[in-house]
């Protein structure tokens, strides 16, 4: 308790002041990608500033333990910095690293999972391998969420402003397939001579939320129009006007979502017209994506990412395997390649139904998927006698339960693979299998979100008593 009093500072200690303009030297990235500086050994966050740069900040937001601001002039520059590609990147919140360039970006992505290794887990001792980069760091994006909205009369359909639900109009949007921008073009222009009403999370009023949009292969485009009614008004209209603009148009569905939440899409999903999926592949894998499927948005990236996922569990076609977590599937097809039986668990029963039929289109007959929480599954399992040699894990990014992590190491698989697509949340349970008998040989970062501050991360642990 003394310890922590000792950290605080009194109001009048803190050497910075709201409204006034401070000379900050920026020292490092933060995880989301604002520079982080020190002002008389006090912490300030300042969005779009960059490591060893000098900077005028004008202070915007003072806490006891840091303030936020915004730069005023850029003193001596970075030379990583470059000139966002993007017209509105100042205004978006959607990427936070356009400002620099494609190679540091992979080594502050690096460098983000070795600072959290080492002040997290305390793990400095572990190998941090180079970030795998992209092919294309720009256009990448097969999914779409944009919100719909009105801005001084005129409908708008873009992303929402860093930090806010602010609406910014978008018209091009660089790590978006030109499909995806496409169609939310079409839609602001047919909406607006459809005279279908935007809805207002303030009034709760209004038919129109959000369009969604998958793009799969051969350029195959799906369009989900989120409502917060159960009719679309003029319908049939909507969806002509749609097939008339865009000749790649595979499908339309209507999703409903009438809860007052910050949510996306809601249950219940009707198909307008067409197909009710769209197929993709991974390696030599197909995959049925419905409205609501978990698909990584990044194709080519998450490839790299399964690979190496495969290449850590080094299986020879004797192993069981648990697939924890594992969503519709992709990561278990991918080990029963080469697995005797794979076993993948997941909470969400729409994704588990996904994940049979992708392995019954895939004639992939050693893939039994359980749907249950793994907190209660992996000891059901455990229970059953089942002892996997190989476990692999993509939690959410809020990580694992110690539950679970304690059932990983009752089970005593030979080897752990952990994918995360939190720094933070790994470097905390990499410690914890640690303590319960494994070791962490090296982890590999993975760009799957190029422009943004987002790094998804593999790592390969052994049983200790095997080393």
């Amino acid at each position: 308790m003394k310890s922590k009093e000792k950290t605080k500072r009194p109001a009048e200690m803190i050497p910075v002041r709201r409204g006034q303009v401070y000379e900050i030297r920026i020292e490092r990235l933060g995880t989301s990608g604002e520079g982080v500086g020190r002002y008389e050994n006090f912490t300030v966050f300042v969005p779009q500033a960059l490591p060893n740069e000098r900077v005028l900040t004008v202070i915007e937001e003072v806490k006891k333990t840091y303030a936020r601001g915004r730069i005023r002039k850029i003193l001596q520059e970075s030379p990583a910095r470059v000139t966002p590609l993007c017209e509105i990147y100042d205004e978006c919140g959607g990427c936070q690293l356009q400002h620099l360039s494609y190679e540091e970006q992979l080594h502050a992505k690096r460098a983000q999972v070795v600072d959290a290794l080492t002040h997290i887990g305390k793990l400095p001792q572990i190998p941090v391998n180079a970030t795998l980069r992209a092919d294309d760091p720009w256009n990448y994006r097969n999914k779409m969420q944009f919100p719909i909205g009105v801005d001084r009369g005129r409908l708008i359909v873009g992303c929402f402003a860093q930090g806010s639900h602010r609406i910014i109009n978008t018209e091009n949007c660089h790590i978006q397939r030109s499909a995806n921008n496409d169609l939310a073009n079409a839609v602001r222009e047919i909406v607006e001579k459809l005279h279908i009403p935007a809805y207002n999370e303030d009034t709760h009023k209004g038919i129109l939320r959000h369009i969604v949009g998958r793009v799969g292969r051969g350029n195959d485009l799906m369009a989900v129009i989120v409502t917060a009614t159960k009719q679309l008004p003029r319908a049939k209209d909507f969806v002509r006007m749609l097939r008339e603009r865009l000749p790649n148009l595979v499908s339309v569905h209507q999703n409903i979502q009438t809860y007052r939440n910050n949510v996306i899409m809601g249950r219940d999903t009707e198909l307008l017209w067409g197909r009710p999926t769209i197929l993709d592949a991974l390696g030599r894998l197909n995959f049925h994506i419905s409205p609501r499927s978990f698909f990584q948005v990044n194709t080519r990236q998450a490839e790299r990412l399964y690979e190496q996922a495969l290449a850590y569990a080094d299986l020879h076609g004797t192993e069981t395997v648990i697939d924890a977590y594992c969503g519709t599937g992709t990561i278990t097809l991918f080990l029963a390649q080469k697995a005797r039986k794979v076993y993948g668990i997941e909470i969400v029963q729409p994704a588990i139904l996904d994940a049979r039929k992708n392995a019954r289109d895939n004639h992939v007959k050693n893939a039994e998927f359980i749907v249950g929480d793994a907190t209660a599954v992996l000891p059901a399992l455990y229970k059953q006698g089942i002892r996997p040699d190989v476990v692999v894990v993509d939690p959410p990014r809020a990580g694992c339960t110690e539950i679970v992590l304690r059932t990983f190491a009752n089970m005593k698989p030979r080897r752990i693979v952990y994918v995360s697509c939190n720094p933070a949340t790994l470097a905390r349970d990499l410690a914890i299998l640690k303590d319960l008998g494994y070791i962490t040989q090296e982890v590999q970062p993975v760009d799957l979100f190029p422009q943004t501050s987002h790094v998804e991360c593999l790592s390969k642990l052994v049983r200790s008593d095997l080393m």
